[in-house]
């Protein structure tokens, strides 16, 4: 069985389109050290944590795509581009209040995928299904 793509980007369009339909403003909350995060630095917290107004009237440009959440955006006057992976995004939530949904933690980038790489062999047991637990989170 391949792997299965991230559901954070499409839980994050979601909720987006949710707190835009019920007059709230969107914010995220960035993980602004992992990898791929493009944001104006002076404004990250010493938890090395941004958060970002990304309501239709702060943003231009927004695109909440698979791969990478773009817009450019003012901060403190100055324009800036940001990008951010999907993983990046450790909350994404109403300013208004608080309500949303918590991501957690970062989660790591999928890697490139390349058509002509062979498939990997993953032992033997790969041919067994995984024996998992769920993990579910409760969201108040």
């Amino acid at each position: 069985m391949s792997s299965l793509t991230s559901r954070r980007p499409y839980l994050i369009r979601a909720i987006y389109d949710w707190i835009l339909d019920n007059d709230l403003t969107p914010h995220l909350l960035v993980a602004a050290d992992a990898q791929g995060v493009e944001v104006p630095a002076q404004f990250v917290t010493e938890e090395g944590k941004i958060t970002v107004n990304i309501s239709p009237s702060a943003v231009h440009g927004l695109d909440l795509g698979n791969g990478y959440i773009s817009f450019s955006a003012r901060f403190s006057g100055q324009p800036y581009d940001v990008h951010v992976p999907p993983g990046a995004v450790l909350a994404l939530y109403a300013r208004e209040n608080g309500e949303g949904m918590l991501f957690g933690e970062v989660e790591p980038p999928d890697p490139p995928t390349d058509p002509d790489a062979p498939p990997a062999d993953d032992g033997p047991e790969a041919d067994e299904p995984a024996r998992k637990r769920p993990h579910l989170k409760v969201v108040k």
